[in-house]
């Protein structure tokens, strides 16, 4: 695998219908994918799971399925492992262990319905920022006015509902925005190094079986895992293991493939209402007026600011 087969094109061609609708499903799929990784997080937290427990299961099972992946990279092509190691070693901070941690451990204390948008909100607007800073995109006026609507819908999710909004929610709140921040950043290093996402999510993945996988074994053990119901256990390994942690970044891939990075960011903005409408039968959690409103807001402000046209 040389390096030009790790690297992804970076524009979908223009009037290519076919490969257009094929990048809209691949969006839709992996939107679906965030929101369902996050509501079934916080199920298996409902049902005696902790957030060590589900990244474990994330990174692990992830891990041992994207092996096949770095050794076929490795076999072809070992030098751009060894030559860009420090870029690898990057990735596998920002995506890896850390950003697992502070997003499950984040639905520890968060409600559902923050869960629902913080980290994703954070991951698009974030990434529009470190953007303009990093790679030197212009944020136009249509950009900077879709992050203002974003962070009203922010404050009418979890400042308007008293209820919602308290000291353990805030903390909640904070670990979901630093994980999106890392996601975010996470984008930016693949951009700016034209990284394949298959690729990084195997470098990923491994890096966190390797490290954190054992000291979680040897400092929590089995016991907390074989104590819940196992179809709780089966079902987080589908989730977070197979579906999220082997999915996410290879929809990712495929969606940027076809539509390129500037139509495929327009995707997060569509897990939070995906989540809220998952949350409802799987959590039983119904959306108060303020978060439905919040919800909804969120959502508009990131359409029309990575919708915006690109200036540099």
């Amino acid at each position: 695998m040389t390096t030009a087969n790790l690297t992804l094109p970076m524009h979908a061609p223009a009037g290519d219908h076919p490969r257009l609708l094929a990048g809209v499903a691949v969006g839709l799929l992996a939107a679906s994918i965030g929101a369902l990784y996050t509501v079934f997080a916080r199920w298996g937290i409902a049902h005696g799971l902790q957030s060590p427990d589900l990244t474990v299961l994330r990174f692990g099972v992830a891990g041992v399925l994207t092996l096949p992946v770095l050794w076929l990279a490795w076999r072809r092509d070992a030098a751009q492992f060894i030559t860009r190691w420090r870029v690898w070693a990057v990735v596998a901070l920002l995506a890896g262990t850390p950003f697992g941690l502070l997003m499950f451990g984040a639905l520890q204390f968060a409600p559902p319905s923050h869960a629902a948008v913080f980290p994703f909100t954070a991951m698009s607007v974030m990434g529009m920022l470190l953007g303009a800073t990093v790679l030197g995109e212009r944020l136009g006026q249509r950009k900077l006015a879709g992050i203002g609507v974003v962070l009203v819908g922010l404050v009418l999710v979890s400042g308007v509902d008293a209820a919602s909004f308290t000291a353990r929610a805030a903390l909640g709140d904070v670990m979901f925005l630093a994980a999106g921040t890392l996601w975010a950043s996470f984008g930016i290093v693949l951009r700016k190094h034209r990284l394949n996402p298959l690729l990084a999510t195997a470098v990923v993945s491994l890096s966190a079986l390797l490290t954190y996988v054992p000291v979680y074994f040897v400092s929590v053990g089995v016991d907390r895992l074989m104590a819940v119901a196992p179809q709780v256990l089966w079902t987080e390994v589908l989730v977070q293991g197979v579906i999220a942690g082997a999915g996410t970044l290879f929809t990712y891939a495929k969606m940027v493939s076809l539509l390129g990075p500037g139509r495929a960011a327009i995707f997060p903005a569509l897990a939070p209402g995906l989540a809220a409408l998952m949350a409802w039968p799987v959590l039983g959690h119904l959306p108060s007026g303020a978060e439905a409103a919040g919800l909804l807001v969120a959502m508009a402000g990131l359409l029309l600011a990575v919708t915006a046209p690109a200036r540099r």
